[in-house]
């Protein structure tokens, strides 16, 4: 192995990812098995976590267990069962999300709550509930790492109209980005977000799965096209391995010129 596949290796790694079963949280899942690493992925779906492990474990390690994110409760549930089978844990991708779409005068509570909820509140305590696995892989020379999926729109205004909690959910997990990284810096462990644009997910069927809609999206972005699996990939296993360690607290936009050149 040269020096360069050593840098983006993640041979012996252990990580999570949330919503791990479909979209992006999958792409990362299968990008962060073939370089190595063990990955256990989950949703509130049984049926979508045994399908989805089954199928990336061609690739490498991959454990799947169903849990409901959105509530303390249930994210104390999953860490003291993930707390039973590892000692520590490298990598933490905070991906799970969802949006609602209403009119501004329509929105109702329950949907602005639920967003609010998943994208932000569920992030911070499954991080701070994990902090003992992390703390115990991280070391000088490995420092653990959390990656957060933001988006483009928690950047610039959303294109797509009544999307409101979902924006405002992005631009907050962004900022808990850089909260969490002045906090946990000094205990080797590196909190960096990725912001995306549209990439095919269960998120963005409303608007991807209809050719119509497509175009309008790709025409919004200046590369001409919607994000691919090996664009993700490539960002998240840069962040999650040792060619990321100098970096913390930072928000990348992964969006074909999105937000940078418009």
């Amino acid at each position: 192995m040269s020096h360069t596949d050593d840098l983006f290796s993640l041979k012996g790694k252990v990580a999570l990812v949330t919503g791990g079963t479909r979209g992006i949280g999958e792409m990362i899942a299968k990008g962060f098995l073939q370089h190595g690493a063990k990955v256990y992925i989950t949703s509130r779906k049984a049926e979508a976590c045994e399908a989805v492990a089954a199928s990336l474990s061609e690739y490498g390690t991959c454990v799947a267990h169903p849990s409901d994110l959105s509530t303390v409760e249930g994210i104390e549930t999953f860490v003291a069962w993930l707390s039973e089978r590892e000692q520590s844990l490298d990598i933490l991708v905070n991906n799970a999300g969802m949006g609602w779409g209403d009119t501004l005068e329509d929105f109702p509570e329950r949907g602005w709550d639920r967003v609010m909820d998943l994208n932000v509140k569920s992030p911070f305590f499954l991080t701070s509930r994990l902090l003992p696995l992390l703390k115990e892989a991280s070391r000088d020379d490995n420092r653990a790492r959390i990656i957060n999926i933001g988006s483009v729109y928690g950047e610039t205004l959303s294109q797509e109209p009544n999307n409101f909690p979902y924006s405002v959910s992005k631009a907050a997990i962004h900022h808990l980005t850089r909260v969490l990284a002045g906090e946990l810096v000094n205990e080797k462990i590196n909190v960096n977000a990725i912001a995306p644009c549209p990439f095919r997910s269960k998120l963005t069927a409303f608007v991807l799965d209809t050719e119509e809609g497509k175009k309008r999206v790709e025409g919004q972005i200046p590369m001409g096209r919607i994000g691919e699996p090996d664009d993700m990939i490539g960002l998240s296993v840069f962040l999650a391995s040792t060619a990321s360690d100098y970096m913390t607290g930072t928000v990348i936009p992964l969006d074909g010129g999105f937000v940078g050149l418009r």
